[in-house]
């Protein structure tokens, strides 16, 4: 859940600047090596919502297409000025769906994972705490995901 502190975002920059309307679906911790290389960390919170409840307040966006980790493209976008990664749209998700990166929040020590993914390629020196929900790749949202969220999901896929 985000608190309402946390709605608004920017890049480093402060010219790109948004807000979003609703909780994320879900809130992943990727370690895959791409994260890593796009961010220059260990791992990306990445907080998956719908695109409708994102609104881009000021700035302009650049998008660039990327092959990801298991060969799909995913556009990712960042600030036209500073070259902040604010988000990306994963071609492989089906439906309009934003991957908020949570680093680029006005608060973002309110976002905590629910899930960590790709864990198998984590840098060996993170441990994980106890209780974290993990996989050594990607799972099953039905598995994971609150019934809430499944429904929102089902709700943006096309027709």
């Amino acid at each position: 859940m985000i608190k309402s502190t946390s709605r608004k975002g920017h890049c480093a920059c402060g010219e790109v600047e948004y807000e979003i309307t609703n909780d994320p679906m879900i809130v992943h911790a990727c370690h895959c090596t791409d994260c890593q290389r796009l961010t220059g960390s260990a791992f990306v919170i990445n907080m998956w919502i719908e695109a409708k409840n994102v609104n881009l307040l000021t700035g302009k966006l650049i998008a660039k297409t990327l092959a990801g980790g298991d060969g799909s493209d995913h556009d990712v976008f960042f600030c036209s000025n500073c070259g902040t990664y604010v988000w990306s749209q994963y071609h492989r998700a089906p439906g309009e769906n934003l991957f908020i990166r949570a680093g680029t929040l006005e608060a973002p020590h309110e976002i905590k994972p629910d899930v960590h993914i790709f864990v198998r390629s984590k840098v060996p020196w993170l441990e994980l705490p106890a209780d974290a929900v993990s996989f050594e790749a990607y799972y099953d949202k039905k598995d994971v995901w609150p019934a809430e969220s499944l429904e929102r999901f089902e709700r943006n896929m096309p027709v």
